[in-house]
């Protein structure tokens, strides 16, 4: 935490140092656009250890984060602008969208020599706001940085979270509330829908120039490629498959799977509605604006495929110029995506529990029936799978996991057939299971404690129960005994029906 103040022009220096690659694509792509002051910003959370996976001046930015983060003094080098993309939203397109309250200051290129991208959200109105206000709640900014930190310690591709400022000066939603801007890094914000923005209007030229752009940038070992849009398409499709099984291993619901909010570097993006599972099921649906439950935890996989074939669309112009081959090619594109998903998934399913070798029939009915006991027992996703882990090296350890069932004594008769299978695999008990501890992952952000912590810094301006869930969940594959009570799903009266976009 810190209190840091605005710093005065000639204190700035260079603390970050600017490569600006996408100010430099046609003026269609953005608008330029500034910041807008906020009353009295206080820098509340800044993260030092991603400071220095950029490269950047950490001691300069967190001595004068309040005004950096805040848009209220200006990094040297950066260019702001605000994005312009279209978009799917709950299946209806919308031609223009774009940063309503987003200004992508700039990019910068790593330690690692990967770029990425330094936005800020919630900095005032831009082009694209659409009579919004172009601000942030404190709770929402919050959320985003516990949640997508989490995802990043969890080994899921996500933004990170830099930044956050309170502005002292309140936001109007159903409530006055108070204002906040969160510094989010991506390896770019480039979406779906900047696809469709272009295509939408009929502009191939900038959707070539766009496509060409993303190879660049994510993907340049396709610019040899026979057709490089075509494995373009295949290479983003591979990478939200990727990602989406990912998600399903830790119960992650997005919430919002809108194709402005799916990036084609393959990383989550939006943290708005999201929430983690409690207890098994595939319906789950957290999201409040999500009323028939499009997005639920287990229709994630086909919004995937369903949002690839809107990228299709928009790049069939560049995939051939007799349009039946192009539309062929798209097709079968799209067809590959739940191949590719079930493939991923394979992989995050059998280290859950603990197979290497495939049996792909026997084991395939082991998964099944697994799923199926715990979504008719109603058991929590997370605990059953890190209780299995330690069922792997224990029989004595049953007990705790059959505790999490309605029913206890159900899920013996597949532990039998279970272990009978692992008997088959490589390795010794103690190791299968610390492999599978390394899949299983003890400590998610669990909703009931995720907005205790956001009604804590929101209602009362105590941030202390914010930076300690944050710690926990820095290391969410170990066990942290002093820290049990995270790892806990929701007692009665605690459980969170609902949660908000906050836009």
């Amino acid at each position: 935490m810190s209190n840091a103040t605005n710093p005065q022009r000639s204190d700035v220096g260079r603390p970050v140092a600017f490569d600006n690659s996408y100010a430099r694509l046609p003026d269609l792509f953005f608008a330029p656009v500034d910041p807008s002051p906020v009353e009295a910003p206080r820098l509340i959370a800044f993260n030092r250890t991603l400071a220095g996976e950029l490269g950047l001046d950490a001691d300069a930015l967190e001595r004068h984060g309040a005004g950096y983060f805040s848009g209220n003094v200006p990094l040297p080098g950066s260019l702001p602008l605000a994005m312009a993309y279209a978009g799917h939203q709950f299946g209806q397109f919308v031609p223009q969208l774009g940063d309503g309250r987003a200004i992508l200051l700039g990019e910068v290129i790593d330690r690692d020599g990967r770029r990425r991208d330094i936005q800020l959200k919630g900095a005032g109105q831009t082009p694209y706001s659409r009579r919004g206000d172009g601000r942030a709640a404190l709770g929402p900014v919050l959320r985003e940085y516990i949640v997508s930190e989490a995802m990043h310690a969890l080994g899921i591709p996500t933004t990170r979270a830099l930044a956050a400022v309170a502005t002292g000066q309140p936001v109007y939603r159903d409530r006055v509330l108070p204002g906040a801007v969160f510094t989010r890094v991506a390896a770019s914000h480039i979406r779906v829908g900047t696809f469709q923005f272009f295509a939408a209007r009929g502009d191939t030229e900038n959707v070539r120039v766009l496509a060409d752009h993303v190879i660049d940038r994510h993907y340049p070992a396709l610019k040899g490629a026979e057709n490089p849009y075509l494995a373009l398409l295949d290479a983003v499709a591979d990478r939200q498959a990727s990602l989406i099984a990912k998600w399903l291993g830790v119960g992650f619901i997005h919430g919002v799977m809108n194709t402005d909010n799916m990036t084609v570097s393959g990383e989550t993006i939006d943290f708005g509605p999201c929430a983690f599972m409690d207890h098994y099921d595939p319906r789950t649906v957290y999201s409040s604006i999500d009323r028939n439950g499009r997005y639920a935890f287990g229709n994630q996989p086909a919004i995937g495929q369903w949002n690839i074939a809107r990228l299709a669309e928009a790049l069939l112009a560049l995939l051939d110029d007799d349009q039946d081959k192009a539309v062929a090619m798209a097709n079968a594109a799209v067809a590959r995506f739940m191949d590719r998903f079930q493939d991923h998934w394979k992989v995050v399913i059998r280290a859950k529990i603990g197979l290497g070798a495939e049996e792909d029939d026997d084991d395939q009915g082991l998964i099944r029936d697994l799923m199926v006991t715990l979504y008719e027992q109603k058991a929590d996703y997370t605990l059953a799978f890190r209780r299995l882990a330690d069922a792997a090296e224990s029989e004595a350890a049953d007990a705790a996991l059959e505790d999490l069932l309605e029913t206890p004594g159900t899920l013996a008769p597949w532990l039998a057939l279970w272990r009978a299978r692992l008997a088959r695999e490589a390795g010794t008990p103690q190791a299968r299971a610390a492999a599978m501890r390394n899949a299983n992952p003890a400590f998610i952000p669990r909703n009931h404690k995720v907005e205790e912590a956001l009604a804590a810094a929101v209602d009362h301006g105590d941030f202390s129960l914010f930076s300690a869930l944050n710690d926990v969940l820095a290391r969410p594959y170990e066990d942290q005994p002093a820290f049990a009570a995270y790892a806990l799903p929701p007692k009665p009266g605690e459980e969170i029906t609902a949660t908000f976009c906050g836009t």
